[in-house]
């Protein structure tokens, strides 16, 4: 008896469409790639490229994502695990490593920071609860790349650079509000452009290979300390720029 030849599915568009926003997600990779590369050879500007390239691919890959449906066209693909392993190496990783091979805190100093990155990191992502209602982050959502960039531009002194990583490390486990930039409906207009201040920002110093201006660095310094506390202001006013029905 001859068997019948098994019928293979065939792939919809939807489907094609929804494994693309995967591919593009899973570029982030390639990108860290790149950025690891640049920072073992000291090259800090091209890293810091390479992994605000990466940041623009995260923002974009969501809204696609759920605009496609992905997770319903595709539902045995986690587009949210495949996220959370290139943040973290993207976010978390590379940033420590920089911070340690710059080493301008001092070796011991240098080291103990990204020790203490990488561990309150790996323990925040473990937390499944680090999203509100309102889409806030329950606690520092460990963008250690904005952290680091700043601290790399600034250059505060080795002290403070060390006091602004313990302070950051101890938050990703204080239960209070961080903003997302796009996903936090108040005050987003706002939110959003301090947020793409903060970007103009990184790239002028970019730009200018890291030896930024004064205004450009007071530019980092203030958008970025706004990003950093806005979201535990608007917890604590939970009116502040709710719209009127």
């Amino acid at each position: 008896m001859i068997p019948k030849p098994v019928k293979r599915k065939k792939v919809t568009w939807p489907q094609a469409k929804a494994f693309s926003v995967h591919l593009l997600t899973a570029s982030g990779s390639f990108l860290a790639f790149l950025s690891l590369v640049a920072a073992s050879e000291q090259r800090w500007t091209a890293m810091f490229w390479w992994l605000g390239l990466a940041l623009f691919v995260d923002g974009i890959d969501g809204p696609i994502a759920r605009k496609l449906e992905v997770k319903d066209v595709l539902p045995t693909w986690s587009g949210e695990l495949l996220d959370n392993i290139i943040d973290y190496v993207t976010y978390v990783l590379i940033p420590a490593f920089a911070l340690y091979q710059r080493g301008f805190m001092g070796d011991g100093l240098s080291f103990l920071s990204a020790a203490l990155i990488v561990v309150s990191s790996a323990i925040y992502y473990a937390d499944t609860g680090m999203k509100t209602k309102e889409n806030f982050f329950k606690g520092f959502p460990v963008v250690w790349n904005m952290i680091v960039f700043t601290l790399f531009v600034i250059q505060p002194g080795e002290l403070v650079s060390f006091a602004v990583v313990v302070i950051a490390a101890i938050m990703t486990f204080v239960p209070m509000s961080f903003l997302h930039p796009v996903r936090v409906k108040r005050l987003r207009e706002i939110n959003l452009s301090v947020f793409l201040a903060w970007c103009a920002f990184g790239a002028i110093a970019l730009v200018q290979a890291m030896e930024a201006h004064e205004l450009v660095k007071i530019g980092i310094a203030v958008t970025g300390v706004y990003l950093f506390f806005i979201g535990g202001v608007m917890q604590i006013f939970p009116n502040l720029g709710a719209r009127k029905v």
